[in-house]
């Protein structure tokens, strides 16, 4: 018992520390920009009188911090949960083209179809399904391995990348919002995406809720989880629609980031062990802290330039995959 209360009193601390230091970096974030206000005066523009500098943070700077909270949080979980099916440490939704599939079809309804705005992560979700269905009947050869279903994601996810970016080029790039999905640019959000973003967040939350328990269970074999009553294969199709919807809206609303939904699984597990039931939720909120980290870095470490949250995550991610790569070659071969 000792040793149960010793690891359930980690976990309690790791959330503790994590909740804290998002507290205290958001709290930074809101200050770091080109308007330097002191959290007093915030408070009495926020809540007294009009402040101009407080309603200028107020409309860009705000929107910009919750987007990249609520962001980090719905890819962190998508990444875990895609990692779960596919049973596959390396798996990430912008590494395997389920984001740039996202993104490619977000692309061309925000370019060709501005009216439909509102319902883009609908649109958004259908490109991811396609990019999914796509990368799994191309890695299907009697079984799916780990090392061929990265190989063909790889490809896949080049291909939609391509298709996007040539749609960009030819158009000029003159549809900003299209831009912003592409180069995954957070500078700009409204009070309108932190609602929409929300209202999704919310829908995905309560599913995350549902079936947390049941995602154990995919890390069984077949044979023992269908001795336990378990439909796997439909409990694998209803994990992998509820992982593409996460990294749908996030790539709707925010574009393509790679790396983000494959380094937190892995540093929750070291931290606070394999249950789903509080990796899941751990995940979400050290996704939220990592994501807003990089956003933060990248617009302030060449000031007044910036340097976008993906290319942070790029740069941070790319060393931290080829680590994983090498260390998995021992458990699913080379």
């Amino acid at each position: 018992m000792s040793g149960i209360r010793h690891t359930r009193g980690k976990i309690v601390l790791f959330f503790i520390v994590t909740i804290l230091a998002t507290v205290c970096l958001t709290l930074a974030a809101i200050r770091i920009g080109g308007l330097d206000t002191t959290y007093g005066q915030l408070l009495r523009g926020l809540f007294i009188e009009y402040d101009k500098n407080v309603r200028i943070i107020f409309d860009i700077r705000l929107p910009r911090i919750v987007v990249a909270l609520l962001g980090g949080a719905l890819m962190a979980v998508s990444g875990l949960l895609m990692q779960a099916v596919m049973r596959n440490p390396l798996a990430d939704p912008g590494i395997i083209g389920i984001s740039s599939g996202s993104a490619f079809a977000s692309v061309l309804v925000t370019a060709l179809f501005p009216a439909l705005s509102p319902i883009l992560p609908i649109f958004s979700f259908i490109g991811g399904m396609v990019a999914f269905f796509l990368v799994y009947i191309l890695a299907w050869d009697g079984q799916i391995t780990p090392i061929r279903l990265i190989l063909v994601g790889v490809a896949v996810n080049a291909l939609f990348t391509g298709l996007y970016e040539a749609f960009n080029a030819m158009t000029g790039g003159s549809y900003s919002g299209a831009a912003s999905i592409i180069n995954a640019n957070i500078q700009y959000k409204t009070w309108d995406d932190v609602r929409t973003l929300a209202i999704y967040a919310v829908v995905a939350a309560v599913l995350c809720v549902i079936i947390a328990g049941k995602c154990n269970l995919l890390a069984l074999s077949n044979q023992t989880a269908h001795g336990l009553g378990v439909r796997v294969n439909r409990l694998r199709f209803l994990v992998s629609i509820l992982f593409v919807l996460l990294a749908s809206i996030f790539t709707a609303i925010i574009g393509t980031i790679s790396f983000l939904g494959l380094i937190v699984p892995h540093i929750g597990r070291l931290l606070v062990g394999s249950d789903h039931k509080v990796l899941i939720p751990y995940s979400a909120l050290l996704g939220a802290f990592i994501f807003l980290l990089a956003d933060t870095i990248g617009r302030s470490i060449a000031y007044p330039y910036e340097v976008s949250a993906s290319m942070i995550m790029a740069v941070i991610g790319g060393p931290v995959f080829i680590v994983l790569l090498k260390r998995s070659r021992d458990i699913y071969g080379s």
